[in-house]
């Protein structure tokens, strides 16, 4: 059965992110992070110096801080391809006039990474589209054949309004995800129209624990801004690739994201600092073997306070 998306619309654009196309419904502790108290969520990355992924780490080998206090670790978990929680990834593909000579890049490389990455039971992606607008393809599926349709019916024209397809891509659909939520951005990085400032829309995934992922993708004869892209990144755990606009590279790319979701820690833990002030709360992670990064969010923010 196939259902019709009704418009985004933001009180706070005071315009209409518009939704063009239809969608189909569709041993070890591993908890839910959204439970009635706020747990906080820390998803990791190790690797050793040479890059390799360490995957032999347990919870005595992790210490959590909180502007400089440390927390006690209530929740581990080793998210393997296999046992790991469930995944949402978003999509959100730049069709701006900037990218469209490489547009073929995109889509094909993106079909291939839905295919290898959706392939077990609580995972599913969906697939966003901005230009001028910000247009829902395709709403979360497990199906990678229905996601690959949808990426196929991007047209690139248009301006950029890359921060607001964060935004209400985190707000409208990954918040009310349940696991883990990916937001994997191709985009050249450099915004041209959004209401939504890049601040705001880094601060809304922190809130709601959604790691970004960004791919550079620029056209000859157009600018980029790729360190927002790492910004981005950077800020929610992930990490920016710069694709070169090349397809081996685009495939590389997707791979090694793929990677990292199957190679994360998922540390978990209640504040000490009980306050609803909605102030940032700085994350830092550290490890008791040595010769070993870790790569995690930058940190979240409190809840507001209570009218």
């Amino acid at each position: 059965m196939k259902y019709r998306i009704r418009p985004w619309i933001s009180a706070l654009l005071g315009t209409a992110l518009v939704l063009s196309a239809s969608w189909t419904a569709g041993g070890q502790q591993r908890p839910s992070f959204r439970a009635k108290v706020d747990v906080v969520d820390v998803s990791c990355i190790v690797r050793d110096r040479r890059g390799r992924y360490v995957e032999n780490l347990t919870r005595r080998d992790f210490q959590v801080y909180e502007d400089g206090v440390r927390q006690e670790l209530l929740f581990f978990h080793r998210e393997k391809a296999e046992t790991g929680r469930s995944l949402s990834v978003a999509l959100v593909m730049d069709s701006s006039a900037s990218v469209k000579d490489k547009l073929a890049f995109e889509q094909k490389a993106a079909i291939e990474f839905f295919g290898e990455v959706l392939t077990r039971e609580g995972e599913s992606g969906a697939v966003v589209q901005f230009d001028s607008d910000v247009r829902l393809l395709h709403d979360f599926s497990a199906d990678p054949s229905q996601l690959a349709d949808a990426i196929m019916e991007v047209r690139a024209e248009g301006a950029t309004r890359l921060y607001d397809a964060i935004w209400v891509t985190v707000r409208d659909l990954l918040r009310h995800r349940d696991g883990r939520r990916i937001l994997l951005v191709l985009s050249d990085g450099a915004d041209t129209r959004s209401a939504v400032s890049w601040q705001r829309a880094i601060r809304t995934a922190q809130s709601h624990d959604v790691v970004i992922y960004g791919i550079g993708v620029k056209s000859s004869g157009f600018d980029a801004d790729f360190e927002k892209l790492k910004r981005f990144a950077r800020a929610t755990g992930g990490r920016f690739v710069n694709s070169k606009a090349n397809l081996k590279r685009l495939r590389q790319a997707f791979n090694g994201i793929r990677r990292d979701l199957g190679n994360q820690y998922s540390l978990g833990y209640v504040s000490s600092n009980a306050k609803a002030d909605g102030s940032f709360r700085k994350i830092r992670v550290s490890l008791a073997r040595s010769g070993l990064k870790v790569r995690h969010r930058e940190g979240y923010y409190a809840a507001e306070p209570n009218p």
